[in-house]
């Protein structure tokens, strides 16, 4: 608070009054965290926003994200006993709480680091395997979250363990007010289940087309891809914004405080998109 006085005016403090430190605001999180209060707080700034003129509108983007937290250092055994839900019996209270149980590990695809300058790459990056721990905003956190395709607002989102596959949340964060029936998401969205919960609520699926396996894509399957991902790209831009604008990562232990802390983060992103698209010249 005291690195901007913008930040003070925001929460109401003078340059005389004191400023709360970290345990103060940890506290008032904590405090909102166990009222159950932070999802009403999203709730009705979705509704002052719709209350503007900023309905959801032009369909709606599904994606989900790794937010990566503090990786445990477990023996196998102890592993193991965590995936059963059990606590080692070794383990003191201290330990207990330290370790994080509820976090999982996910497999993030990726390809070797580029070169240094100067050098060139004789073949194509490999692909290549890192593991992760946390929570899929939705072993991380995944952020699963639906936004509009006009304004980029977040509307929907859930918090899941990382191993939780994408595509298994997104009844969850389908937002029936939209006034489009389009929804934009990649393959892993693409299944039987998926696409029976769409035709229920009456929604056209804009689905990734994965590559048939031992073929090359199809020109008009590479054409539609294309295409679809031109609007899918929008919401990479809102966890761009949360990850490298805002450092978004997970320090906490439990799913009920990393949710409590990405509830924050796509709250904090909505205010800030809000004042952006106010400040925007009207166009002529």
């Amino acid at each position: 608070l005291r690195d901007r006085l913008s930040f003070m005016r925001f929460v109401g403090l003078a340059l005389h009054e004191a400023v709360p430190d970290a345990k103060t605001i940890w506290l008032y999180r904590e405090q909102l965290t166990r009222a159950s209060a932070l999802q009403r707080v999203f709730e009705r700034f979705d509704a002052a926003l719709r209350e503007r003129g900023y309905l959801a509108m032009g369909g709606q983007i599904v994606d989900a994200t790794v937010i990566e937290a503090r990786r445990p250092r477990l023996t196998q055994d102890e592993k193991q006993a965590v995936r059963e839900g059990k606590v080692p019996s070794h383990w003191s209270k201290a330990r207990t709480r330290q370790v994080d149980r509820e976090g999982r590990w996910a497999i993030k695809r990726d390809r070797k680091p580029s070169l240094p300058p100067g050098e060139t790459q004789t073949r194509n990056a490999t692909p290549i395997a890192i593991p992760v721990f946390g929570y899929n905003r939705a072993a991380a956190r995944i952020d699963h979250v639906g936004i509009d395709r006009t304004h980029g607002f977040i509307r929907r989102f859930v918090v899941t363990h990382a191993a939780r596959h994408d595509g298994s949340q997104l009844g969850t964060v389908l937002d029936p007010q939209n006034t489009a029936s389009d929804v934009w998401a990649d393959t892993a969205y693409r299944s039987r289940a998926n696409l029976s919960t769409l035709l229920r609520r009456g929604l056209k699926p804009r689905f990734q087309r994965a590559k048939p396996r031992g073929r090359s894509m199809p020109p008009h399957m590479a054409r539609g891809n294309a295409t679809r991902a031109r609007v899918r790209s929008r919401v990479e831009h809102v966890f761009a914004a949360e990850k490298h604008g805002m450092g978004l990562v997970v320090r906490t232990i439990g799913l009920v405080r990393a949710t409590a802390k990405i509830t924050l983060a796509n709250l904090a992103y909505n205010m800030r998109r809000f004042v952006w698209i106010q400040g925007r010249p009207i166009p002529v």
